[in-house]
């Protein structure tokens, strides 16, 4: 079986520990193996050396400079959804100038995504913690869900809503009229954040869509909750919005990063968790960046 000559994860890529025992089996020499976030530009270069193979999580950007320097990079495996090259922390196209093969994974967190929206949905709505949505106690039943991005996650967190009887409203950039129904209806940005209750975002990172005027059409005493991995939206429209009495926001960690200023706003609820990494989660990563790898090798002269 054909062989990298030298694997190396570059940050805390979240494998399973099996997983990372198995990479040995695709490393002529001992995988290299980070547990931690490099600072800086030269770390990251120092880190990958003379690698055939680089695994990388999100969190670390692996730039056109980074991969110039890496002189024997033969394929980068990212640990981390990739959905395009806008939205991706690994520069794709100096990537393919150098004909360094690069995979991502998909659909891997997705389940605890959904499950931790419903959470504290229900959570604020029944008053369980330090917040209460309404005067009393209220119900999902009958309420608007606008979903911005319908991708997989978008898709399921709808499912969802519509079992708890809400109607969904959705827009996207591309409309999924297979899926419409009488309680799930495509619309245009403004409309859906005119008409809607809740509105959560899944969109891909480095995308923002909501701005001062976007916030200026969301209706009083609304629900704004974003898991995207960053921010969907102009910051200091955000806190302008929420400050009003009656509206909400909700952030995991990874839908609040870039974020600093959570704790001036007593309506914004966050977790500093990463929603979806579960550990059914790091064991579907796990495989499908094992399988991104193998499939490399077994298709390919290394």
């Amino acid at each position: 079986m054909a062989k990298f000559r030298q694997i190396v994860c570059v940050d805390n890529t979240r494998l399973t520990a099996p997983a990372l025992e198995k990479l040995s089996q695709y490393s002529e020499q001992e995988v290299k193996i980070f547990n931690d976030y490099p600072t800086n530009k030269d770390e990251i270069i120092n880190r990958i050396g003379d690698a055939d193979c680089l695994l990388v999580s999100w969190k670390t950007t692996i730039d056109k400079e980074i991969i110039e320097n890496a002189n024997a990079l033969k394929y980068i495996g990212m640990c981390c959804s990739l959905i395009d090259k806008t939205s991706a922390n690994v520069n794709i196209d100096a990537a393919e100038e150098r004909k360094i093969v690069v995979k991502g994974v998909k659909d891997y967190g997705d389940e605890g995504v959904v499950e931790f929206i419903f959470a504290e949905l229900i959570s604020l709505a029944k008053g369980l913690r330090k917040h209460q949505w309404k005067s009393i106690q209220t119900e999902l039943k009958g309420k608007t869900l606008g979903i911005i991005g319908f991708g997989t996650v978008g898709q399921m967190v709808a499912k969802v809503a519509i079992a708890f009887g809400m109607n969904v409203l959705y827009f996207s950039r591309t409309r999924k009229r297979d899926a419409e129904t009488a309680n799930l209806k495509y619309v245009n940005l403004s409309e859906l954040l005119s008409k809607s209750d809740v509105i959560s975002t899944h969109l891909p990172r480095k995308t923002k869509l909501l701005s001062k005027d976007e916030f200026a059409l969301i209706k009083p005493n609304a629900v704004f909750i974003n898991t995207s991995v960053g921010v969907t939206f102009d910051e200091d429209s955000m806190y302008d919005w929420v400050k009003k009495e009656g509206n909400y926001a909700i952030f995991d960690h990874d839908g609040a990063f870039g974020l600093n200023q959570l704790e001036k706003y007593p309506n914004i609820i966050y977790s500093p968790k990463t929603s979806g990494m579960t550990d059914a989660a790091f064991e579907r990563l796990s495989d499908k960046v094992i399988q991104n790898l193998t499939t490399f090798i077994s298709n390919s002269n290394i």
